[in-house]
């Protein structure tokens, strides 16, 4: 199945309450049957011309007051998440998940390569997003890089939340340790999907990666800067100001300090990386110069070739 509808199913059906959840199997089931029943229906949707969007708009509105919001909800993301030909089996898809959460049985995600995760913990990711405000947007932006920075400078935790021989309830406890009282409860829910649905030694990165998809949520950019010192905040303001009209949006600075740097700093935005340490001046010196000898020596090498060409 489509890795971001496994990740926004488990969003909407972790989200419902225990005795809520076979009406949402039981809604999915009905979104599923009137797909196959109306022939209208379905071939306007797995119309391979129509957009995503499009497809979820029309199914969305469709669905307005027949079935729960939960049910609406999964039933329109399946109809953009996965290609047009493939909707009728995403909605049965949905309903057999919910029937067996409701039934008590536990899913397991299966592994999947390292995209793929992503994708899957963006899609949970996704479902949440759609509950929160721009503020707890940005306080959860803020939560989960603090917590990837934890994590990376820790590393008894790092090793702790990345052992796949340790059992997944025992690893999204020690989150759940570490966050519960300290955080939003769906910045708790996240890291415990991070967990469960991504690659347990992709955390750090897959959290990294998550803030920048939470700061796009509310349509800002992350800039990480990497610095060897301290940076204050009219420096920070001065930094963002101008990378947000370099890259003209706005943008939200995330320092790390890196003392090996020596001086300056290291700005990356998605792609672009803009390499302004000492440290990396120095190493740019040291291949110029290190070219440099070697392409002398060789001339050198070259022209004592030619006089023993003369000579002969």
């Amino acid at each position: 199945m489509n890795p971001a509808l496994e990740g926004y199913a488990a969003a909407v059906v972790g989200a419902t309450p225990a005795d809520g959840r076979s009406a949402l199997a039981t809604d999915l089931a009905a979104v599923s049957r009137l797909f196959d029943d109306n022939v209208q229906l379905r071939s306007a949707l797995t119309d391979t011309s129509i957009p995503g969007p499009a497809r979820r708009a029309v199914l969305v509105d469709l669905l307005d007051g027949q079935v729960g919001e939960p049910a609406r909800r999964a039933a329109g993301f399946a109809a953009q998440a996965v290609s047009a030909t493939e909707i009728p089996t995403a909605l049965d898809w949905l309903a057999h998940r919910a029937y067996r959460v409701a039934e008590g049985e536990a899913v397991t995600e299966e592994p999947l390569g390292h995209m793929a995760a992503r994708r899957r913990v963006g899609g949970f990711a996704s479902a949440l997003f759609e509950g929160l405000d721009t503020a707890a947007l940005e306080e959860m932006e803020d939560e989960l890089f603090r917590f990837a920075r934890t994590v990376d400078a820790t590393p008894e935790l790092r090793s702790a939340l990345t052992d796949r021989e340790l059992p997944l309830e025992l690893r999204q406890g020690v989150v759940h340790d570490l966050l519960s009282s300290k955080v939003q409860p769906a910045t708790v829910a996240l890291v415990d999907y991070v967990l469960a649905g991504g690659r347990p030694r992709d955390v750090v990165g897959t959290l990294e990666w998550l803030v920048e998809q939470t700061a796009a949520a509310r349509g800002w950019r992350v800039a990480r800067v990497r610095s060897a010192v301290e940076v204050e905040d009219d420096q920070r303001q001065e930094l963002a100001a101008t990378i947000s009209a370099m890259v003209g949006a706005p943008v939200d600075v995330e320092v790390v300090i890196e003392p090996a740097l020596i001086g300056g700093a290291v700005v990356q935005i998605g792609d672009l990386q803009v390499d302004a340490s000492a440290r990396g001046r120095l190493d740019n010196l040291r291949e110029h110069l290190t070219t440099s000898a070697w392409q002398e020596r060789g001339a050198v090498f070259e022209g004592q070739d030619i006089e023993a060409e003369g000579a002969r």
